[in-house]
């Protein structure tokens, strides 16, 4: 009797389409996300209700000057469209850590799963909470009716101020490689309150001494804050951009290192 050998490689591994990324795995993330309470408390009740009460009063309908139109209270919203969206997308690029602990990511690196597809599916997740975020401030305001601005000008400052939001998602990433998850958000959520003070997205800078002035146009905050609204304030210096692109690439490149550390201890 003649004994049949095998062939297959049992080590050999089918790499899936898109190197694993499908609609079913970025379905499942979101809703992990939409189920973090203190998560959807913090980035939608919070920058809403900050809204409120600095753009909402009598002050807010006081025009921004120059000619431009727009008032107080729209340059508030946008500002604190941008807040909530950084804060929660800082929060689903800061997931990993979770799933770090968890020993998930080391699960999902047995599997044919492309290191990039992951990072592009926790990338769309924080997109679409920021989305959700900066949304919901500026219904709140559309509702409240004392937002000041043109259509287009409110269109392009949302646009921006989601476009911004990547920035954050990818510092998530990189703290979430960095600081284990039990205390990750411990961290991002004071550093990112703290950020948005020295950036000017709580207090115009205007209202700063020149020296704490020159420290906020280093943080990461400054840059994509002015970014933001452009389109409302007809201002965006060059520093301003380069703060912007700059910050972006740090977080990327530091999420990229530490992603590239994580996946050797196989």
């Amino acid at each position: 009797m003649s004994t049949a050998v095998s062939t297959i490689d049992p080590t050999a591994r089918r790499v899936p389409p898109l190197g694993g990324f499908n609609l079913t795995m970025l379905g499942i993330e979101i809703k992990r996300m939409l189920r973090n309470r203190r998560t959807i408390v913090f980035a939608l009740i919070f920058p809403t209700a900050m809204f409120f009460v600095f753009g909402s009063g009598s002050g807010g309908n006081e025009p921004l000057g120059g000619g431009l139109k727009g008032n107080v209270s729209a340059y508030v919203m946008v500002s604190m469209a941008l807040y909530g969206g950084a804060l929660i997308a800082a929060s689903g690029g800061a997931m990993v850590a979770t799933e770090r602990a968890l020993g998930w990511s080391r699960q999902l690196r047995l599997t044919p799963l492309n290191p990039v597809a992951y990072i592009v599916v926790k990338a769309l997740v924080a997109l679409t909470m920021a989305g959700l975020a900066v949304v919901v401030v500026n219904v709140v305001g559309a509702l409240k009716g004392t937002p000041s601005m043109p259509t287009d000008t409110w269109i392009y400052c949302a646009l921006l101020t989601l476009l911004c939001t990547m920035t954050f998602a990818a510092l998530g990433v990189f703290i979430g490689y960095l600081v284990p998850g039990e205390n990750v958000m411990q961290f991002l959520g004071p550093g990112l309150a703290l950020l948005s003070l020295l950036g000017g997205l709580f207090i115009p800078l205007t209202q700063y001494t020149d020296s704490i002035r020159m420290i906020a146009y280093w943080t990461p905050m400054y840059g994509v804050a002015e970014v933001s609204r452009a389109p409302l304030t007809h201002e965006l210096p060059w520093y301003a951009v380069v703060n912007a692109v700059g910050w972006l690439a740090i977080f990327v490149l530091g999420a990229a290192w530490r992603m590239s550390k994580d996946t050797q201890r196989v």
